[in-house]
């Protein structure tokens, strides 16, 4: 499609687009905001905590059967918990990209984890700092250019490591010594405790790495579960019959493409790979060599008589399958440990200094992640466990404590959300919505009924087929377009979705209604071309930044 028609679709979103599509899918925007609640305090302070990679089946107050998270519970018990919340892209790099403007991947243009974020466009923080706003982002960043629109930023290089890390600054490289968790901690209690004494408002963004591949603990976990055997997903040795070409040749199987050192924490110096068989063996030995003399001496006090026992058990097959399930999926548990204990180190900070009151606290994470469903680690799919995430908000004097919410959400209403906190009106470019009501406990009679997802990060790690589609509060269809094929599923009677029913006859009527209400979101949404070229793809993405999407 040309450019010029591109946009002319994006154009129609604010007026004709969206009303089309709003009678099937509930995507129309309403004027009228909620009014504030008598005691709900102005203009309040914002700390959100945001993690990679922790997925909502990891939170026990999600449910959880593997672990328990004490200090998220204590955030859910004062607020709203939303059960379906869903990400536009699983993948790191797009959904912080979303997250900072409300606008899916083809308006932002980080499609992929291989572009830089255009730090020109509008972002919440911008518009919160010119609203009067202090604003902070320390932690994980992940889109390469610097970040704007914040007061005050120290972000780690890339993924960044989990232990010492070093950080950008506007001034340049800070060199840190301690868990990385710990540190971006301190670094927000730091922030927050230098100005206290303004009268102003203040959003800061603690921004974890973990629970991030290659899930090293931290030094207060590393022996977490030692004695404990996790439950193992009833789906672990899924052979995906059910399922079409993509899920039968995606690279990210427990079973065959964990590395066994990077991954697994098998000590560097033991041979029980080919030294060419594993990418991943010189890169672990120099982060251990990262370590201090006395985090070294825990680490290997810790992991040395475990991978002992694992060598000396010398497993095959399954045997050896279901110990890297649970030698994999302890780390991933510890490292989501330390991140409890900082949100509740974090939570007490607020509450004793006179802060918690006028302070909203979001919990979050960037995506989903297979915790060995489906015989799987990593995240990428429009499946559930990858497309969910966890999502509580605590805003004392609005949401209703230990609430739920069943709406349908997604990432690119985070920014509308904190907009309307901060008692202002959203652009209206914005593709999200603003969650403020759902926190009031009032549904809008056109909320949406679906949510839009487009991955598109093929070939590369893992090799996840490109694919967009949609999900209803039942349904869920998707496109593989570049295979060819179609997969629905029905999550009522499926939900570990193990069965497409796209060719059953059964859902023929269903089929075509939900192969409707998608094209109807691609167009609302001026996701007009999405099986063209990425190149193209970025071209058209930059021509609708600029023509059409408000910058500052």
């Amino acid at each position: 499609m040309p450019s010029t028609e591109r946009r002319s679709i994006w154009r129609q979103w604010g007026a004709t687009g969206a009303a089309a599509a709003a009678a099937i899918t509930g995507l129309a925007h309403t004027e009228a905001q909620a009014e504030p609640a008598a005691d709900a305090p102005s203009r309040p302070n914002i700390v959100f905590v945001f993690t990679d990679d922790h997925a909502a089946q990891a939170v026990s107050a999600y449910g959880s059967k593997i672990n328990e998270t004490p200090n998220l519970d204590r955030l859910a018990a004062q607020g709203t918990l939303f059960e379906n919340a869903f990400v536009a892209n699983s993948i790191c790099s797009p959904s912080r990209a979303t997250l900072w403007t409300g606008v899916h991947s083809h308006i932002n243009g980080v499609f992929t984890n291989r572009e830089a974020f255009d730090g020109q466009q509008q972002t919440f923080p911008k518009i919160l700092s010119e609203a009067g706003y202090e604003t902070a982002m320390i932690g994980k960043w992940h889109l390469e250019s610097e970040p704007t629109g914040f007061d005050y930023w120290e972000v780690l290089y890339g993924q960044g490591p989990y232990y010492n890390p070093p950080m950008r600054t506007p001034e340049g490289r800070v060199e840190h010594t301690g868990y990385t968790t710990d540190v971006i901690t301190d670094l927000t209690i730091e922030w927050i405790s230098e100005r206290v004494e303004s009268d102003k408002p203040f959003v800061v963004m603690s921004h974890h790495k973990a629970p991030h591949r290659n899930w090293k603990p931290g030094p207060d976990h590393l022996t977490l579960y030692d004695d404990v055997y996790i439950p193992e997903p009833p789906t672990l040795f899924s052979d995906h019959a059910g399922r079409g070409t993509a899920a039968k040749e995606q690279e990210m199987s427990i079973a065959d493409h964990m590395d066994i050192y990077w991954d697994l924490k098998l000590d560097p110096h033991d041979d029980y790979w080919d030294e060419e068989a594993s990418q991943w063996r010189e890169r672990y030995r120099e982060r251990l060599g990262r370590l201090t003399d006395e985090q070294r001496e825990a680490w290997d006090a810790a992991y040395s008589p475990k991978n002992e026992a694992f060598l000396e058990a010398d497993l095959r097959g399954r045997d050896l399958v279901r110990w890297k399930y649970q030698r994999y999926v302890k780390d991933y548990l510890r490292t989501i440990a330390s991140v409890d204990d900082n949100v509740g180190r974090l939570m007490d900070y607020l509450e004793e200094e006179g802060l918690a009151e006028n302070t909203v606290f979001v919990y979050s994470s960037d995506q989903g992640f297979f915790l060995g469903e489906h015989g799987w680690y990593d995240k990428r799919w429009i499946y559930e466990e990858s497309l969910r995430i966890p999502l509580i908000v605590s805003w004392p004097g609005v949401t209703e404590p230990g609430s739920h919410n069943m709406d349908l959400v997604q990432n690119i209403d985070f920014a509308p959300t904190f907009i309307t906190m901060a008692g202002l009106d959203p652009p209206e470019n914005m593709q999200g919505r603003s969650l403020e009501p759902l926190l009031r406990g009032e549904t809008p009679e056109d909320w949406r009924e679906s949510i839009y997802y487009h991955y598109l990060e093929f070939p590369a790690v893992h090799m996840v087929n490109r694919h967009y589609g949609m999900r209803t509060d039942r349904y869920k269809i998707t496109h593989f377009y570049e295979l060819g094929e179609w997969e629905m599923y029905d999550l009522q009677r499926d939900p570990y979705e193990l069965n497409s029913v796209y060719d059953d006859p059964f859902y023929e009527e269903t089929r075509e209604e939900l192969k409707e209400e998608l094209y109807a979101l691609q167009e609302a949404y001026g996701d007009s071309d999405p099986q063209a070229p990425l190149e193209e793809q970025r071209e058209a993405a930059e021509e609708i930044r600029a023509a059409d999407y408000m910058m500052p």
